[in-house]
């Protein structure tokens, strides 16, 4: 990856024309062979850019643009279509390259396989007595999360969401609608789990007759130990 912060204006012309006046950037030039204008603002998004499959060509400034102080042209050309990317590079403070090697890509952490997982080995979550029948429980529309027993030997229904909404509880009342019509499991109960549950969903939840389980990833997989804390 190679990172250049530059006075720098830039063009775009093609499916868009775009035009960059004047003012220091970062410019980045990925191994796939994309180009990034960036500011120092504006989050993650860059102001422009080119993406693969382009080809980066430097060349010398015209004369009327070295006057007015250029001291080299990028063109990024995009390969596939008209559109280019012409950058004029002025004054130039950093210019760096590294190699980054093979990323592993992003590994999320609390999705809700994991969550799943993790209350079917801690399924007393659910309250004193309840045990787990299997997760991924099929149905004709999909799986159910977690079916469970309760103390009296109820079926429980839970779907998880890493955040629950007004979706996930109408999910999960189409689950339950359909668990209550197999004589074996009725009556089923629902239990809606997740990180964090939305005020609306809780309300929806509520009325429907659905149960509500805040599930903290932290301490269900042993890295917040509330017993280990003074406070």
């Amino acid at each position: 990856m190679r990172l250049v912060v530059a006075s720098c204006s830039a063009r775009y012309s093609g499916r868009l024309n775009a035009h960059l006046p004047l003012a220091t950037r970062l410019l980045v030039v990925k191994a796939d062979g994309s180009v990034l204008l960036h500011s120092d603002g504006g989050s993650y998004k860059p102001l422009n850019w080119m993406s693969p499959p382009c080809t980066l060509a430097v060349s010398e400034p015209s004369a009327e643009a070295m006057a007015a102080g250029v001291t080299e042209v990028w063109t990024v050309q995009h390969q596939k279509s008209d559109d280019r990317l012409e950058i004029d590079l002025y004054e130039v403070l950093h210019d760096s390259a590294h190699e980054l090697g093979v990323d592993p890509g992003l590994v999320k952490d609390g999705v809700e396989a994991h969550l799943q997982e993790l209350l079917a080995a801690q399924i007393l979550l659910l309250g004193t007595g309840h045990t787990l029948v299997r997760r991924e429980y099929p149905t004709a529309i999909g799986p159910v999360d977690i079916l469970a027993k309760d103390p009296a030997g109820g079926t429980v229904a839970v779907e998880i969401k890493r955040r629950g909404d007004i979706d996930g509880v109408e999910q999960l009342t189409r689950y339950l609608e359909l668990l209550n019509r197999d004589p074996h499991l009725a009556p089923v109960r629902g239990v809606f789990a997740a990180q964090e549950i939305k005020p609306q969903a809780r309300v929806l939840a509520t009325d429907r007759g659905i149960g509500c389980l805040v599930l903290d990833y932290d301490t269900m997989r042993g890295v917040d130990d509330s017993s280990t804390r003074l406070f």
